[in-house]
């Protein structure tokens, strides 16, 4: 079994691999450099002196372009499932050696227990060396802008595995219905962009209640509010007046006009009216929490698709 297996998908493993390496190799040659800017590393920069900052500068000069490519790199997970998952059953159906494989010793169940177990093993292998890397070399940037920005989030910690293991199981079903292995490895770009966008912008901000932190408008000038730090994910941030009540931007903008009118200072100008400044925020310790959540997500809904292949296996719907 073990041998058929490797027989018949030897190259999508080989092909995912080879690109996991380069790509790996890649980001070792460049975040090494990347952290000989810090040579005392990263954790030190928790508070940010001279040396840091002018170290935070060249890392965004020189390696930020980088950055903003890897954020697309959310996908990559997505690939790697979807590429294994979309072969597994519709490979099978296309070519007509399901009835051969049903009719031999191993019963079907078990064989295609194995097919999953096997290529779900390589999906998480393969997502979690990527997953590494990718962590490993943004360390510096995470230093610097924390954890919850969205392209970190995404790559990071448990979810990109829980990404995959969903496309694999998007896949696998879309195959077992389809029989057709590009259709379904398409269905199962579509059905991640589907369920990731309103879970990135509805349901993570809700995994927890977030803190809202409040103080006067200072009037040496415009700062954060204490406790929304660089490194925490600001949700909504603004002003209020004396009451709590907060300012719509164009309440905002006539306070602004009132004081270029004034010729004074617009936060003096604030701070006297008893204007405060608010945000909203998840504090950067809740990151693995929300991590937990998300990856239960989104494994939850590949358990239940693969149940779904399973019962069409073992009915013989197919």
């Amino acid at each position: 079994m073990t041998w058929l297996l490797w027989r018949q998908h030897r190259a999508e493993v080989g092909v995912l691999g080879l690109l996991v390496g380069l790509f790996g190799v890649a980001l070792l040659v460049l975040g090494t450099q990347a952290h000989d800017l810090f040579p005392g590393g990263t954790a030190r920069c928790a508070g940010l002196d001279d040396a840091c900052a002018a170290s935070f500068r060249r890392l965004d000069e020189e390696y930020g372009y980088l950055e903003n490519l890897l954020a697309a790199f959310y996908l990559v997970p997505v690939v790697i499932g979807a590429f294994l998952g979309a072969p597994l059953l519709a490979r099978e159906l296309e070519e007509g050696t399901w009835q051969l494989a049903w009719t031999q010793a191993v019963p079907r169940m078990r064989w295609l227990a194995a097919k999953l177990a096997a290529l779900a093993g390589v999906t998480v292998v393969l997502t979690g060396a990527f997953t590494a890397v990718l962590t490993w070399f943004r360390q510096p940037f995470d230093a610097w802008e924390g954890r919850f920005q969205y392209d970190a989030f995404d790559l990071e910690g448990f979810v990109p595995v829980a990404y995959a293991l969903f496309a694999f199981a998007v896949a696998t079903t879309a195959g077992a219905l389809l029989r057709r292995s590009l259709p379904a490895f398409g269905v199962a770009f579509g059905a991640f962009l589907a369920a990731r966008m309103p879970v990135a912008l509805l349901a993570r901000p809700a995994y927890a209640t977030p803190l809202t932190t409040t103080e006067p408008v200072p009037t040496a000038g415009a700062t954060a509010p204490a406790g929304a730090g660089s490194a925490d994910w600001t949700i909504e941030h603004g002003y209020a007046d004396a009451t709590g009540r907060r300012l719509s931007s164009a309440e905002y903008a006539d306070l602004e006009a009132a004081a270029n009118e004034a010729g004074t200072n617009v936060n003096q100008f604030l701070h006297a009216r008893g204007i405060q400044q608010f945000a909203v925020y998840h504090p950067a310790d809740r990151f693995w929490t929300f991590q937990l959540i998300e990856a239960t997500l989104f494994a939850a809904a590949a358990a239940a698709l693969l149940g779904v292949v399973v019962w069409r296996v073992r009915r013989r719907l197919i």
